[in-house]
């Protein structure tokens, strides 16, 4: 699945949607995109919590075993810090190379971490030698295995020269945040100084959201490109303005008409594969049992 993956992405710039579960997985996958992307803020989210790494390796790993389970698509995993030093993010990506993604993306901020898609404030960083270490130990603990991508938070200078480090300590790809990147002519920088491509996060409500058309991604060395929160935010903008109405009065069946048919939410789920293989291994009633 990683050599496809890298097929992928070196035939031409790539989008990932951030699901968080199986549901999801199989919504983007029937929708027509090529590879996913576990969102650490849609699985947090998924979790009624924020995105500040307050959620366990063990619980973004079963999410990322769900949404393998039920997609044949690439995905690419969020991994935040790591997890903890060197030697913890080396076991981290072990495990969820061992459950099948193929690719996952580590972030030099110090553990735990602030999410920049919702603080304004400046994050801590790594010292950049220890954050290129940590890059270094899981580029050995799984070689080939999985496409590794580095983050840098840092700004400017200092994120160029701490990019440069984590593809010389064997990062296949660039994430930079928009923060310390603010315009396109910034991350061609960028991109010409790392002489590896971009992974570029497009969430919503975001410039980049708004100013990246896939041309500009090309322009710019953006290879993959992420959707984080835009499916999470679909999703709650309807399930809420759903739960309004019912909660107001207003009856369920007027509310399910703005509903995807029951019929094809089976679909979507498999209920056919499931039907087809009970008329081919299990009685139709009891009596021929």
């Amino acid at each position: 699945m990683t050599n496809h993956f890298r097929s992928q992405l070196a035939d031409g710039l790539v989008y990932a949607p951030g699901v968080w579960d199986g549901l999801t997985a199989r919504i983007a996958e029937q929708s027509g995109f090529t590879a996913l992307c576990a969102s650490g803020f849609a699985i947090s989210a998924s979790l009624g919590l924020p995105d500040a790494e307050m959620y366990s390796m063990s619980e973004n790993l079963d999410a990322v075993r769900r949404i393998r389970g039920a997609s044949r698509l690439p995905v690419v995993a969020d991994i935040d810090t790591g997890y903890g030093n060197a030697v913890n993010a080396a076991r981290t990506a072990r495990m969820f190379a061992d459950a099948g993604v193929s690719a996952v993306f580590m972030e030099d901020q110090l553990a735990p971490k602030r999410c920049p898609a919702a603080t304004s404030g400046a994050p801590t960083l790594l010292p950049a030698k220890e954050a290129a270490g940590k890059v270094r130990a899981v580029r050995d603990e799984v070689g080939d295995e999985l496409v590794l991508i580095g983050r840098t938070d840092g700004i400017g200078d200092d994120a160029i020269r701490r990019a440069v480090a984590y593809v010389e300590a064997g990062a296949e790809m660039i994430m930079p945040i928009s923060k310390g990147f603010p315009d396109a002519e910034s991350w061609a920088r960028l991109h010409a100084e790392v002489g590896v491509p971009l992974m570029c996060s497009l969430t919503a409500w975001t410039w980049t959201a708004e100013q990246f058309t896939s041309e500009v991604l090309r322009e710019i060395g953006v290879g993959l490109a992420l959707l984080p929160t835009q499916i999470l935010l679909a999703a709650t903008t309807a399930t809420r303005a759903s739960l309004e109405r019912l909660s107001a009065g207003e009856p369920p069946a007027d509310v399910s008409r703005d509903y995807m048919e029951h019929a094809d939410f089976l679909k979507l789920i498999g209920f056919d594969e499931v039907l087809h293989k009970q008329s081919l291994y299990m009685p139709e009633t009891l009596e021929e049992a």
